[in-house]
């Protein structure tokens, strides 16, 4: 068997933290709303996470390089440990006030890590709140 990561984007406000539906329960959940919110930025309101412009100012205005590094540090931990132990689940989730900019941001680049860094682990991403972009490589 091999590793399957499932990581997700999601609204604390909408739906909530997902469910684990692979019956391990547990898995990460990254809290996102400390992150300057792009969303409050007139131009940016009906973008995403995955738009150019949000990904500019997330870098370049807001904590969310930092926060990225730390949250790859803390994924790679368990990520060895389930390999080495030939578990075949891990959940990580991040949340955002409405699942469009940062939790989207967040996502996309941890699943971007994981597939460079662990090309033998299948990554499945979903954007809860933006069901658009779950076909997005």
């Amino acid at each position: 068997m091999s590793l399957t990561i499932e990581i997700h984007s999601f609204s604390y406000k909408k739906g909530g933290i997902p469910k684990d539906e692979s019956g391990n329960g547990g898995g990460f959940a990254f809290d996102c709303r400390g992150i300057l919110n792009p969303g409050r930025v007139e131009e940016y309101k009906l973008q995403t996470g995955c738009d150019s412009a949000v990904q500019e100012y997330l870098e370049t205005k807001t904590e969310m390089p930092k926060f990225l590094e730390l949250v790859k540090n803390l994924v790679s931990i368990n990520i060895d440990n389930y390999l080495a132990r030939d578990f075949e689940h891990l959940q990580i989730n991040f949340g955002c006030t409405g699942g469009q900019h940062r939790s989207v941001y967040a996502a996309e680049k941890i699943a971007t890590f994981i597939r460079e860094k662990y090309p033998q682990i299948t990554v499945k991403l979903n954007h809860d709140e933006q069901p658009q972009l779950n076909n997005h490589v």
